[in-house]
């Protein structure tokens, strides 16, 4: 991102070169990407440092966000995503559901199974989109039901390549409650399972979130939000065996997707 001028003269306004853009908007949007991606609070300071911008031009933005309700101040001077944004994540959620349904009813057409999506919301797993299975005994996961990391398929395929301390902490603030009698109830434990996920391009839970149950997932690769499809069925379907089969199936799908929501038209 460009920096500003040390000119009195606020050329934020101006389009910028690249995009033919407003640089003020773009300047906005990239400070409130960098507080998400810190966990959602910052000083200005650290936003400077992170951003390449000066201080000067960094609280200008800053100030307009709190004004809009997109950004709040806290008491200890430092900036928090403000609960104005909370809106606008829901909606989009709900559109990236509405985008990503014809995927998913590919997914059931080809494998029988219930297809699902899921995105990774703060230390937590939100399903977001749901198609089920023409079978008469399949899944189904309510679109909205949060759900932890470490006891799912789309968990697994949503952190595999997150460096590990940094799962480590996630897992610290969430714990690790064990779901079934097979749920991975240890960093290590889940540290290796996912080097396994990222050793074979795909996660498994195998009856670590509700005995009977076997899920598949993988990540939508270069999604603009961390996101994973998955199959899920009853373990007697959803077998090692058909995972040979099915893998493909998803990560075709997978990046399928990705391509439909990197562009403006989504199929």
């Amino acid at each position: 991102m460009p920096t500003s001028s040390a000119s009195t003269t606020d050329a934020s306004a101006k389009p910028t070169a690249a995009s033919g853009g407003v640089q003020s908007l773009e300047r906005a949007f990239d400070l409130l990407e960098r507080m998400a991606d810190a966990g959602g609070e910052v000083g200005l300071s650290e936003l400077s440092t992170a951003s390449g911008l000066p201080l000067p031009t960094i609280h200008r933005l800053m100030r307009t966000l709190v004004a809009c309700g997109y950004v709040r101040q806290q008491p200890n001077r430092r900036y928090s995503l403000g609960p104005r944004l909370i809106r606008l994540g829901e909606s989009a959620s709900r559109l990236l559901g509405t985008w990503a349904r014809p995927y998913l009813a590919r997914l059931v057409e080809e494998t029988g199974e219930t297809a699902n999506m899921a995105l990774l919301d703060g230390d937590e797993i939100v399903y977001v989109a749901q198609v089920p299975s023409k079978h008469s005994m399949r899944m189904f996961t309510e679109v909205g039901r949060r759900v932890l990391p470490h006891s799912t398929g789309v968990g697994k395929a949503l952190l595999a390549y997150t460096p590990a301390d940094e799962v480590r902490a996630l897992l610290a603030r969430t714990g690790m409650p064990a779901a079934t009698e097979k749920t991975i109830t240890t960093p290590e434990g889940f540290l290796e399972a996912l080097e396994q996920v990222r050793k074979s391009g795909y996660a498994v839970d195998d009856n670590e979130q509700e005995i009977g149950v076997r899920c598949l997932a993988v990540s939508v690769p270069n999604s603009p939000t961390a996101a994973a499809i998955s199959i899920s069925g009853p373990a007697g379907r959803v077998t090692e065996a058909v995972a040979e089969s099915f893998v493909p199936i998803l990560q075709n799908v997978a990046a399928e997707l990705s391509v439909a929501l990197q562009s403006q038209n989504p199929a």
